[in-house]
């Protein structure tokens, strides 16, 4: 039969800071050293070498910025290939209209953005770019 013994540790579990000493102790960055990019120390050479769009921001990054999706010149051409209409329209809110594919019909499209090409091409095959309120 094997002797249960309970950790002599497990009296500590209810306490601050068990194996630190005072709870004063264990308290700068000193202590959070390895852990994350937290504390200081070593972690400053890695930021200057690797990661130096960090250092030296300027300004705010606005915390709700509006992404828009993306789309490409094939798939609104496969949405409108079974219209009747001969020159359909559609409307893109929240979408960047990329010039990846051909058009193949002439479409009436109302988006937040269009790349340079996706406007080139859009009025090479008759149809209209119109920007929206972004």
């Amino acid at each position: 039969m094997v002797i249960r013994i309970k950790k002599q540790s497990r009296k500590y579990l209810g306490a601050r800071r068990w194996g630190a000493g005072n709870i004063k102790n264990r308290r700068g960055a000193g202590d959070r050293g390895g852990v994350g990019k937290a504390g200081r120390k070593h972690k400053f050479t890695r930021i200057v070498k690797y990661e130096k769009e960090r250092l030296g921001k300027v300004g705010f990054a606005p915390w709700r910025k509006r992404r828009l999706k993306e789309i490409n010149l094939d798939r609104i051409s496969a949405m409108v290939a079974s219209a009747k209409e001969e020159k359909p329209s559609l409307n893109l809110e929240g979408y960047k209209v990329l010039g990846g594919g051909k058009l193949l019909k002439p479409v009436q499209i109302k988006a937040d953005a269009f790349s340079k090409k996706a406007a080139e091409r859009i009025g090479a095959a008759g149809g209209e770019a119109i920007r929206s309120n972004a």
